[in-house]
């Protein structure tokens, strides 16, 4: 039966791939990759092998689901490369299950995660038992704000919570998050560190605090790829 892998390609530095991933990026046929996996990842791809970006978020996920389907049932071997871990924030629910409506084995690949690439480039740690017993991974891509029938986000609880605010996504939406975050009774001067291209050679952290975050993303002109960390 032909089977599919998906695999996380982790934060950016090719030498953080997983041993399992190299070995699949190395048998492909076909790659089917995000537009945010670094380029320096495809290295282990064979010369003949089929490279396919995503331009997303212009590519439906539809489409992308389509284009994994009938390149496994070609017969060819297929890995879809996704940025950092699939399990998060990576719509892998949608993926595998169009996949097992097809019929199709698959293989999921953890990947290295951003929010723990990030927390290591600003020279922090997303625990402690002192201060931060929890930590909450949030998207910044408010999905609520496009499909009102999805779960709006609680910030009413996140403003409370006991330990580390990890926001994926979180530099479009900045304005609105900080500023729910403070009207729901987060100190204004909460630390936060911004991390722009974890481990990658164009890497940049940016400290500010909470009521400065949005302020300083227009200011630096950041763009994705960052992790936000509200300490």
């Amino acid at each position: 039966m032909t089977k599919l892998y998906i695999v996380g390609a982790g934060p950016g530095a090719p030498d953080l791939l997983t041993l399992r991933a190299v070995k699949y990026i190395a048998l492909a046929d076909y790659i089917l990759y995000d537009y945010l996996v670094d380029k320096s990842t495809l290295q282990y791809a064979r010369p003949d092998a089929e490279l396919v970006p995503l331009k997303r978020p212009h590519t439906k996920q539809s489409e992308i689901n389509s284009q994994m389907i009938e390149a496994a049932r070609s017969g060819k071997t297929v890995v879809r490369l996704k940025g950092g871990d699939p399990h998060i924030f990576g719509r892998l629910n949608e993926e595998t299950q169009a996949l097992r409506d097809a019929g199709i084995e698959y293989e999921v690949v953890p990947g290295v995660t951003s929010a723990t690439a990030a927390a290591q480039a600003a020279n922090i740690s997303l625990t402690d038992r002192r201060s931060a017993s929890a930590v909450a991974l949030i998207t910044g891509h408010l999905s609520h704000e496009h499909d009102p029938t999805l779960p709006a986000l609680d910030f009413a609880k996140f403003a409370t919570f006991p330990g580390t605010l990890v926001f994926y996504m979180g530099v479009v939406t900045v304005e609105l998050w900080s500023k729910e975050l403070i009207n729901n009774g987060k100190s204004k001067n909460t630390n936060v560190k911004i991390i722009q291209n974890a481990t990658q050679a164009n890497e940049r952290v940016i400290q500010t605090t909470l009521s400065q975050a949005s302020e300083i993303v227009e200011q630096e002109n950041l763009q994705s790829p960052c992790i936000v960390i509200v300490e």
